[in-house]
């Protein structure tokens, strides 16, 4: 039965099942082919070269989009607890646009600190997330300003974007790749700077899933239950935009993800953080995967960007959501 305990583990296991079928998937695409004794036997027995090219170029690539998609669902969820949103997203409320233009800085002014770029990006889109907050404050948080104060930061942000990729002569290698969501030339210490920073902070905001919970009564009825909506706030918006930005910082904007993945979320599973949070961290991981997959075979020998594949895909199923809802 749909919304009980047993329906809920099974759509867990049917998505994780899927995650893992999109793994494999990932790893055979290409023209590299491997069966999976193949692999296993490269992986663990004895050296093959097919084997260890597709290690070191598309695992690091599949394991970043599973991270980052895992990591942006979660950045959603959170912030359209704290801002009771569903509209709310790291990319329309200039969250990811700010994490973008400090990213971009670093690499273009300062290469020798690029392997501060995730702390960098984040205080980006820490300085946006607080500046939409202060002009969107009039007695209260008001949703609709929010959001549309929102959209016009992430417009001046993409403006600012394009002036400094032109500025860097669109060299792929840096600048434009943060730019244009570039995943192709990414390694394991991507992979690594990713992990490093993205799981530990997934594991924080399973430990946050009551004031989710508490966040969706009026802020009247918290006050009066001697909670501090404003520290609660605050905390979830910093865990927020560490996912969204540090995510930005190594793999670019990725549009709609954060959008799009806690709205068929809430469908599937219902609107308890309990199931919400891990559910997304599943669901994000999956699209993101797929998305990237699409993009590799669509045109293949070359490719498409995840972000740009999840633009085509998440605008439309976007729409069609909300005309059912």
């Amino acid at each position: 039965m749909k919304g009980s305990k047993q329906y809920r583990i099974a759509l867990c296991l049917l998505t994780f099942l899927l995650l893992c079928v999109l793994f494999f998937i990932s790893i055979h695409v290409g023209s590299l082919h491997v069966s999976l004794s193949q692999l296993w036997n490269g992986l663990f027995v004895s050296y093959d070269e097919t084997v260890a090219t597709i290690y070191h170029i598309r695992f690091p690539r599949i394991f970043l989009t599973m991270i980052a998609g895992a990591g942006l669902s979660v950045s959603g969820v959170l912030l359209q607890a704290v801002m009771k949103n569903p509209l709310a997203d790291p990319g329309i409320i200039g969250v990811s646009g700010g994490a973008s233009i400090m990213s971009v800085i670093v690499v273009m002014l300062f290469p020798q600190y690029y392997f501060m770029t995730p702390l960098f990006a984040f205080f980006g889109g820490l300085i946006a997330c607080m500046i939409v907050y202060s002009l969107s404050w009039k007695s209260g948080l008001n949703p609709l300003r929010m959001i549309l104060i929102g959209v016009a930061i992430h417009s001046i942000c993409s403006a600012v974007l394009e002036v400094l990729n032109t500025l860097s002569g669109g060299n792929l290698t840096g600048v434009a790749s943060i730019v244009n969501q570039n995943i192709s030339l990414k390694t394991w210490n991507d992979v690594t700077m990713l992990a490093v920073y993205i799981i530990p902070t997934l594991c924080l905001s399973l430990f946050c899933i009551k004031q989710c919970n508490l966040l969706a009564l009026d802020d009247k009825t918290l006050n009066s239950l001697g909670v501090n909506v404003t520290t609660v706030r605050v905390i979830l918006s910093i865990l927020a935009v560490l996912l969204a930005s540090i995510t930005t910082a190594i793999l670019g904007v990725i549009s709609f993800l954060a959008l799009l993945v806690p709205h068929i979320a809430r469908i599937l599973v219902g609107h308890d953080h309990k199931i919400l949070i891990p559910y997304s961290m599943l669901l994000g991981a999956s699209l993101l995967l797929a998305a990237d997959t699409i993009g590799r075979i669509l045109v293949s020998p070359y490719e498409i960007s995840a972000g740009i594949v999840m633009a085509i895909i998440g605008g439309p199923l976007f729409i069609f959501l909300l005309r059912r809802s």
